[in-house]
């Protein structure tokens, strides 16, 4: 099994882009422009529910924006705010802006908490981690890792909680999502938000 790799997000959003034809704007610029081209009509949908509610730093937006096409490539739906809400003001921490992420993490089926370097200088993960902890318990780590060796051990908190990584099975090449509690102790995404807990193997 494998952890999403910084080099491999930011591939991944680059091909992307390089389709659109948008080279000549910056990184963090291309990442945006590409996802939030959707934004108009995902926004008719505002009642719609989404499978994972992906919470990270806002100085991550092109690995954000790698890792929500890695996973809608797999097919499953990802809310991040500033695409399907551009509104919404991150910079600041008001009740408005509180009581509207409670409302959209209702509309999702589990939190994914994007662990990078700048994940522990953000203001709103934690408090999204220990909301949706609350309400919904269907919580896990996505480790952003620097390099295809890297491995994830946990950090502080965020021990307590399981972590993702990625794998194809064998009689497929498409990749999966697995959540593990430890390296021999998991099971599948798709599994796991239905109730199933990770086994040991």
């Amino acid at each position: 099994m494998g952890l999403f790799t910084k080099e491999k997000l930011i591939n991944r959003v680059q091909n992307e882009l390089r389709k659109g034809g948008e080279i000549h704007l910056s990184a963090n610029d291309k990442a945006t422009t590409f996802l939030n081209e959707s934004k108009t009509e995902q926004r008719r949908f505002s009642e719609k529910i989404y499978d994972i509610f992906l919470s990270h730093s806002s100085d991550d937006s092109r690995l954000v924006a790698g890792l929500k096409l890695e996973l809608e490539d797999m097919g499953y739906s990802v809310y991040v705010d500033w695409i399907e809400d551009p509104e919404l003001d991150r910079t600041r921490v008001t009740k408005v802006n509180a009581n509207y992420l409670r409302e959209r993490m209702k509309q999702c089926k589990t939190l994914l908490y994007a662990f990078s370097k700048n994940a522990s200088e953000s203001t709103w993960m934690p408090w999204e981690l220990g909301y949706f902890d609350g309400i919904r318990g269907f919580v896990a780590v996505v480790p952003i890792a620097e390099t295809n060796t890297s491995t994830f051990n946990g950090n502080e908190y965020l021990k307590i909680y399981p972590y993702i990584d990625k794998h194809g099975l064998n009689f497929t090449n498409k990749p999966h999502i697995w959540v593990n509690e430890s390296s021999d102790t998991y099971v599948l995404f798709d599994k796991w938000i239905q109730g199933t807990k990770p086994i040991k193997r």
